[in-house]
């Protein structure tokens, strides 16, 4: 039989990607298009919805046509995606009624401090698994029904149709026949039970979010609707959806109790699976980490918001740097971080803290401080936020972390891994394929296809690159690590 390929739809924070892969989970073709990112004001982060979906659609073009492929050679599109970003549209037109809100986006802060002093933080995290945050789309919903001309009004007339981006994406590829999300992104707009997997009547009637405005939720595996002819030639099944973290755990092959993974993009995100339900003592997130064959996986997520991003600032904020990978030689320059600590909080801090007012800081500066310390600092930053969603992780599982898997840019950075390492006195494994959230929604829609025929099969191909081994003595660790609590207290509240 002439071979199929899986076709993965990456959407990520910054731009749309296209990934093909075969069925030996090999890369064979990336297409990418950055789209514009809009500041309004302080703290707020929008993106252009329309401009999503058509770079998005022409990537997924490009890799088809830059590989020969037709329609007929695909098995099944798989989509993942920035989870908490939402857009609302009027299903009647099909635009957008505004900009797509932001995970990263604060303007829902004070909105979350109020829904805190009424003593809702317990009852949203034992039917969510979530903390009440910014971060998630329930605020970000409720702030455009409030804030939109009209937009309540319409809504209530059921004209209206919310989605985070994986919704938004198939919506427009089925040419408006399937409004749906999966168990992984419908977990992370703060209206969803993981318990009873339903929408929830009682927090959407607290955000005041009209039900008949949310899509219809599906397992991460199954097939869900077919995109359009009109857009590939001809229809091909969409059969696999996932968050990009769930994504990147299950293209991890964490499929079993206690593997974690940490992804290092322009956050940084750790995963570990914990099998059953867990809700949290540390101030992490219970997650659904996929919902396939009926059967539900959970998990403990911790996000970092700045993690790759800093490497950002230092390049485009401060020159510092003219390209990002010139870090790592600029870092490896000095022999330490010459008592220097930064804590990126630029945007706040996220697990195990949830400090919204938390500001960016740099201490330990002394005249003899150079660019180089305070690159090795930046870098360093990454691996102690790190290093605390470990030990929140191991708190609330009573499970030891043994090794740990990571995917994602930074990952190139081998003095990053190795300081990885070193901090959390555990291996840290680069697998070689690093577009883990691309692969895995390339499992699951695969699976869903018959494509591989069990996750057993997926377990086989995971195959490290390299392992960084932990050589740092026990004395050093506690100090670097003592050293960046102090420097985390003094970040914390600065804005409130």
């Amino acid at each position: 039989m002439k071979e199929k390929f899986i076709l993965t739809l990456d959407q990520g924070t910054s731009s749309s990607r296209a990934i093909v892969f075969n069925k030996n989970a090999e890369l064979l073709y990336t297409a990418q298009q950055e789209f514009k990112q809009i500041y309004p004001q302080p703290g707020w982060v929008e993106h252009d919805a329309s401009e999503i979906l058509r770079t998005q659609i022409a990537v997924a073009q490009n890799a088809m046509s830059s590989l020969k492929l037709n329609a007929s050679d695909i098995a099944a599109i798989g989509v993942t995606n920035q989870r908490e970003t939402t857009v609302i549209w009027d299903k009647n037109t099909g635009f957008p009624i505004c900009n797509a809100i932001v995970w990263q986006d604060r303007r829902t802060a004070g909105f979350c401090d109020e829904l805190k002093q009424r003593g809702l933080d317990k009852i949203v995290n034992e039917k969510t698994g979530l903390v009440i945050d910014a971060y998630f789309s329930g605020t970000k919903i409720a702030w455009i029904l409030d804030n939109v001309p009209n937009a309540r009004e319409e809504a209530e007339k059921g004209n209206l149709l919310f989605g985070t981006i994986d919704c938004w994406l198939i919506w427009n590829l089925t040419r408006t026949r399937n409004h749906v999300t999966d168990f992984t992104n419908a977990s992370r707009t703060m209206l969803f039970n993981i318990h009873s997997g339903q929408w929830d009547n009682e927090l959407l009637e607290i955000l005041n979010i009209p039900k008949n405005i949310l899509p219809e939720v599906t397992s991460s595996s199954e097939i869900v609707g077919e995109a359009s002819s009109g857009i590939f030639g001809q229809r091909i099944p969409i059969a696999g959806i996932a968050g990009d973290q769930q994504s990147a755990a299950f293209g991890n092959a964490c499929l079993t109790k206690g593997m974690c993974k940490n992804t290092y993009g322009t956050g940084c995100f750790m995963v570990m699976n914990t099998e059953e339900l867990i809700i949290s003592k540390n101030k992490l997130l219970t997650i659904p980490l996929c919902k396939t064959e009926g059967k539900i996986t959970y998990g403990l997520e911790g996000s970092i918001f700045i993690g790759g991003a800093v490497v950002q600032w230092l390049r485009d904020s401060l020159g510092i740097i003219n390209q990002s990978n010139e870090i790592e030689a600029l870092a490896a320059s000095v022999n330490d971080n010459g008592d220097t600590y930064l804590v990126p909080a630029f945007a706040g801090l996220g697990a195990p803290h949830w400090d919204q007012y938390a500001r960016g800081n740099i201490v330990g500066i002394t005249r003899s401080t150079t660019k180089a310390h305070i690159a090795r600092a930046a870098l360093e930053s990454i691996a102690y936020q790190t290093a605390d969603l470990i030990n929140a992780m191991e708190n609330d599982s009573s499970v030891e972390i043994t090794c740990l898997r990571v995917d994602g840019g930074a990952t190139a950075n081998n003095l990053l891994m190795q300081f990885q390492a070193d901090i959390l006195n555990i291996p840290v494994e680069r697998p070689k394929c690093l577009e883990t959230t691309a692969l895995g929604v390339a499992f699951l829609a695969g699976l869903a296809v018959g494509y591989w025929s069990n996750t057993s099969v997926i377990e086989s191909t995971w195959q490290s690159e390299r392992v960084f081994e932990p050589t740092m003595g026990a004395n050093l660790r506690v100090k670097y690590l003592d050293k960046w609590h102090k420097a985390l207290e003094r970040a914390k509240q600065w804005a409130q």
